[in-house]
């Protein structure tokens, strides 16, 4: 009667919770205020199926029809509680199937960037070679580089991907839009890079991508940098992707490399890393990425803003760089005959002669 008035509680209702605590032997059950067993249960044991057909949904090789809407739209959790009860009319909340996912071991991931085009069968056999024979050069003393255009970046008071410390309440102001045609211009960061050194150059173009455009940042590198860390040199290496400016296709980037070589007497070795593997080309990881985090977050206003953030871009390991403007005009479409291609003095290698290379001066008769 006392606990009745109490709680508010029937006094039927305590006469049972007296009775069950009386009929447990293990002190223990104490603490379950329910009987085993009661509440309500699962969905994966009210409809054995759901866990296999969520399997199905989220899978990406086995989900379904592809007829299905869930084929072509996002994978949220209300997406694939909605299709659930469109397939097997039960009644599934968002909730149930973030539970039932994470159970099975199933997270948020983003896509991993690791596949890049076909995979040529002698690509680990070329990377190999490259790697043997840059080793090879830096022993005895001939300048190796690798060399890449960086991915070209709109000038403006446009927003920079990325974030840096800044005041609090103080972000930098930038253009609401990235529109191309409210950008001063583009600039084209054409880097290279000294693998023996642990230095680069980067030639920052205004005008179009081309071999020509390639070829004259190794020139202005020569000058600047290569000729005074080796004086000697009467050879150098380069290691360059398959395509773009550089590519092994290119007729004008042979026919420059021979201008190259005609007019500083140096006997250039070529080799290319095989199609699909440009992210391992070392001027990626040891020079691009830290430029991108060097600006990071800060609005490319100027050309002379590009050049001093990339100027300015160092790592522990004591990489120094040195930037400069190419204010030329590099025009699109020159086409080389193949007479011009016949005056190449260039020696293809037994292995891959496609991808290795070496073009040396010609020498007239009268030297």
């Amino acid at each position: 009667m006392v606990v009745s008035r109490a709680t508010g509680m029937a006094r039927s209702t305590i006469g049972i919770g007296l009775k069950e605590l009386r009929s447990r032997d293990n002190p223990r059950d104490l603490v379950h205020v329910r009987r085993r067993g009661s509440g309500r249960k699962k969905h994966e044991v009210m409809y054995p199926r759901l866990v296999e057909e969520l399997e199905k949904l989220v899978n990406p090789a086995t989900r379904g029809d592809p007829e299905s809407r869930l084929c072509w739209t996002s994978k949220s959790l209300r997406k694939l509680a909605h299709e659930v009860v469109e397939r097997l009319d039960m009644w599934v909340c968002a909730t149930t199937v973030g539970r039932i996912l994470k159970e099975r071991g199933y997270s948020l991931q983003a896509p991993n960037k690791t596949t890049e085009g076909r995979q040529h069968p002698d690509r680990d056999a070329q990377l190999e070679y490259i790697s043997e024979k840059a080793d090879r050069c830096i022993q005895h003393g001939v300048p190796v580089v690798s060399v890449d255009t960086k991915k070209k970046e709109l000038v403006g008071n446009l927003k920079n991907a990325g974030r840096e410390w800044q005041p609090k309440g103080g972000p930098e102001l930038v253009d609401i839009h990235d529109f191309p045609d409210q950008a001063i211009g583009k600039a084209i960061p054409y880097g290279v890079y000294d693998i023996g050194d642990n230095s680069a150059y980067v030639n920052v173009g205004v005008s179009h991508d081309t071999a020509a455009f390639a070829v004259a940042s190794i020139e202005a590198w020569w000058k600047l940098m290569g000729s005074v860390r080796y004086p000697d040199a009467a050879e150098i290496l380069i290691t360059a992707d398959a395509g773009g400016s550089n590519g092994y296709r290119r007729r004008l980037w042979k026919l420059e490399l021979q201008r190259f070589a005609d007019k500083y007497g140096i006997v250039v070795h070529v080799s290319h890393l095989p199609p699909g593997t440009s992210k391992w080309n070392k001027i990626e990881h040891r020079l691009f990425s830290y430029i991108s985090l060097n600006w990071r977050g800060r609005p490319l206003r100027t050309y002379e803003t590009v050049v001093k953030l990339i100027s300015n871009t160092t790592t522990t390991a004591g990489l120094i760089v040195t930037a400069q403007m190419d204010e030329k005009d590099y025009p699109l479409g020159i086409e080389i005959t193949e007479q011009q291609m016949r005056t190449i003095r260039m020696h293809a290698d037994e292995f891959h002669g496609e991808w290795n290379y070496t073009i040396s001066p010609r020498i007239t008769e009268s030297c």
